[in-house]
């Protein structure tokens, strides 16, 4: 409760993601693990130099599902968060809004009034802000993003 290890340890693991990095591991052919041995590597070394490697698509796809799912969370900090000094960037985007909005709809104003223009204005501002990072991330990921998204399909 009101620390960082509140929002970040419940969407750690996802079981979804777990079965298709595991599909990707037994994907690997068993000869190149076999024939490193036959050259001396351990299994960190096997690890490290022979699977991570081969899976660097997949693991670029989870981290960007990782990635959005935890930018765009705002409903676990209203749970687990109560200081404002720990609230993320989309709770105070969303407090923004609220507020935005609540205000907007007491002035009495109908709807082409300049409150609601306003209004308008702050509601397309946070909507840039709060997607700017992912759009600015994509790019470098999408390489990998079309080989990672077929591991999960169904081979015939």
């Amino acid at each position: 409760y009101n620390s960082l290890f509140a929002l970040i340890i419940p969407g750690a693991i996802s079981t979804y993601n777990m079965i298709i990095m595991r599909t990707v591991f037994q994907g690997i052919p068993a000869s190149l693990e076999e024939s490193a041995r036959i050259d001396g590597a351990g299994e960190g070394t096997i690890l490290l130099k022979i699977i991570l490697p081969l899976s660097i698509p997949t693991l670029a796809v989870i981290g960007l599902f990782y990635a959005v799912g935890h930018w765009n969370d705002f409903f676990t900090a209203l749970l687990y968060l109560n200081r404002d000094e720990y609230q993320p960037l989309q709770t105070v985007l969303r407090n923004i809004l609220i507020s935005n909005q609540a205000m907007a709809g007491t002035t009495g104003m109908g709807e082409g009034s300049y409150a609601q223009q306003y209004a308008d204005q702050i509601k397309f501002a946070v909507i840039i802000v709060s997607t700017m990072p992912v759009l600015c991330i994509y790019p470098f990921i999408q390489k990998y993003f079309e080989k990672g998204v077929m591991i999960g399909a169904v081979k015939g």
